[in-house]
């Protein structure tokens, strides 16, 4: 009976042992099958994690072009040094050699080799090595030291465009400009070269493998880089001759808001930033100043004005005494003496302070401080540039008589060169008020196949197309008849308007610093090209807008004139000129005539006869536009 008590307890014993070894086996079976089917990736990455090593590659920063597809930023290819310590055997060997090398001290070398990192970069003195000290490490021949392919940013025209453009930094990161506003597109995806090492860095014997990086995203700027060209050349003489605080000149399409051309002085070498200060690579003057408008804001005014019907152009008339009280104020017009009796248009072209308060009076402060919000005044404009100021306005809540009448002709507020430039196109564009941008176009990197192309945004319609009208015929006549006149180019139809802002610090008018600006365009009746010339504090010049920016701004729509192909027109309004002025007149056309009346007909002009005959068969320049008197004109006869 015991026996069989004892045989029965062993058969559940092994029973129990079986089943337990069985549900073990079991267990195992399923955990293996786990591991392989549904956790081998992950494991699989976590293994390869320790064994897994990567040299890195650095992807090429996408390209800036402008909107003809010229580089204006792009990048060389430099060499950069790494180690990788675990595969160094002679640690002070690799040191004394690389120091010796790169110029570098030897103790900060052994940092390097010594480091307890997997890989470890040699910067800044292994960062873009020139080619000869690259061959000499190469020569080198040391176990754990790798040159690796890298790019470097490069500015083909240097200081051109640069505050436009911005910077990169040591590694490659945009920093300032289009380069920092657009980093997410124009960085690309890094590479790297992958090989395998033991737990101590020692590189195994198995296969490497390459991944190649893709470049970032190359830009189409909406800059015309020969426009762009032409600007800078303006601000260099501007500087060389007036010798001013800061200067700046911004073109642009007032039709779609695309900017053609943005410089300020001073300027910078976008690939040696690090030798400016950061207030002058920072501040892109167009985008970022802000500073009483002077008279330039007076186009606000007087499309105000138009749109609600408060004055007439031609019939309404103003009497200027030479100063005008408000509230107990004196505010002067730049005429001692005044003006005298004027039309509102005479009251434009003559830029005359008292009678713009007047305009500012007939629209009183709420109807005239809504025009200017609606035409985006204390707003940013939207640009796609970082660093955009917003200017101050007054509080519409505390402006009385005489703020009323300081902003009427744009002094008490405070504005920005883009502003400006964005609110004046939609006054003569037809009254649309576009948000200016600067990248037109998103390309991709290998073949230049377009990706996305920016579409211009309008904001809203401030005034309607027969108020823009009668703006852009005073403001033409400005040009042709007032304080415009050094802007004025025959044959070609320009629009524009003087500004002459005495600067404030510390809440006080400095005597005798003024920022002197002209906003022109052209053609005055179809408007493709507006520019804005601001100078700060010229030197050794008579303090007028219209002395200083007109002439600039002149030279700039002469050269948009050949950029653009903008065509001569004869239709356009006749300059009133003075006895100063070197007179002009239509050149009749005297193809046809005999010798004795061509002669008759050009008695203002000299004459240069080529050819037999008595007939004029050919005439040069061509009959029908504005030709200095006193100029010579060939005529072929035969």
């Amino acid at each position: 009976m015991v026996k069989n008590m004892f045989f029965s307890t062993i058969h559940e014993r092994i029973r129990f042992i079986f089943i337990v070894s069985v549900i073990i086996l079991i267990a195992i079976i399923i955990k293996v099958f786990y591991i392989q089917v549904f956790a081998y990736d992950k494991l699989s990455s976590l293994a390869e994690s320790l064994w897994s090593r990567e040299l890195p590659i650095k992807a090429d920063r996408g390209e800036i072009v402008d909107r003809n597809g010229e580089v204006l930023a792009t990048n060389i290819t430099t060499v950069s040094l790494v180690v990788v310590p675990g595969q160094i055997d002679d640690a002070e060997a690799v040191a004394r050699d690389l120091s010796d090398i790169l110029g570098t001290d030897y103790q900060d070398m052994l940092k390097h080799v010594t480091k307890s990192t997997s890989i470890e970069r040699v910067h800044p003195e292994g960062r873009g090595l020139d080619y000869d000290i690259a061959e000499k490490i190469d020569a080198l021949g040391y176990d754990g030291v790798y040159l690796l392919k890298e790019s470097k940013r490069y500015y083909p025209y240097g200081t051109v465009l640069s505050h436009v453009l911005g910077y990169v930094g040591i590694d490659n990161q945009g920093l300032s400009g289009i380069e920092l506003y657009y980093d997410e597109y124009l960085t690309g995806a890094d590479g790297a070269i992958k090989y395998f090492s033991d737990g101590k860095g020692n590189k195994l014997e198995l296969t490497e493998v390459y991944e190649a990086p893709t470049s970032g995203i190359t830009l189409e700027l909406t800059i015309d880089i020969d426009l762009q060209l032409a600007i800078e050349n303006e601000l260099d003489n501007a500087v060389s001759k007036y010798n001013p605080e800061q200067a700046m000149i911004l073109a642009m399409d007032p039709d779609t808001g695309e900017i053609l051309a943005m410089a300020s002085r001073p300027t910078f070498d976008s690939n040696n930033y690090q030798d400016y200060t950061t207030e002058i690579i920072n501040r892109n003057l167009p985008i970022w100043m802000t500073y009483e408008p002077g008279s330039t804001f007076k186009i606000i005014t007087l499309s105000a004005a138009l749109e609600e019907q408060t004055i007439n152009l031609f019939e309404d008339t103003f009497t200027d005494t030479g100063s005008i009280n408000v509230d107990g104020s004196t505010i002067h017009c730049w005429k001692v003496g005044g003006h005298g009796t004027q039309t509102m248009l005479e009251v434009v072209e003559n830029s005359c302070n008292p009678g713009f308060v007047k305009i500012g009076q007939t629209l009183g402060v709420e109807t005239l401080m809504s025009y200017i919000d609606a035409y985006g005044f204390g707003d940013k404009t939207g640009i796609d540039l970082n660093g955009e100021s917003t200017g101050i306005l007054f509080d519409i809540d505390k402006m009385g008589p005489v703020e009323l009448a300081t902003t009427s002709f744009g002094q008490g507020i405070s504005v920005t060169p883009i502003q400006q430039v964005r609110a004046v196109s939609a006054a003569i564009n037809g009254g649309k008020l576009y948000t200016p941008y600067i990248v037109g176009a998103f390309l991709e990197s290998e073949t230049d196949s377009l990706i996305e192309k920016i579409e211009p945004e309008m904001t809203r319609e401030v005034i309607s197309e027969e108020t823009s009208s009668l703006v852009r015929y005073a403001l033409e006549s400005v040009v042709a008849n007032g304080s415009g006149k050094n802007a004025y180019i025959e044959n070609y139809r320009v629009g524009g308007k003087t500004g002459t802002a005495q600067k404030v610090e510390n809440g006080s008018y400095l005597d005798g610093n003024y920022i002197l600006s002209f906003m022109g365009f052209l053609p005055a009746d179809d408007p493709e090209f507006v520019v804005y010339v601001a100078i700060d504090n010229p030197k050794g010049v008579t303090q007028y807008g219209g002395v200083v920016s007109a002439p600039i701004a002149r030279n700039v729509m002469l050269s948009a004139i050949d950029i653009l192909d903008i065509e001569p027109r004869s239709d356009g309004m006749a300059k009133e000129y003075t006895w100063l002025d070197k007179k002009y007149s239509i050149l009749p056309n005297v193809v046809g005539m005999s010798r004795e009346e061509a002669t008759k007909t050009l008695k203002n002009f000299k004459i240069e006869y080529s050819g037999d005959g008595d007939t004029v068969i050919y005439m040069s320049p061509n009959a029908g536009y504005y030709v200095a008197e006193g100029e010579t004109i060939m005529l072929m006869l035969g």
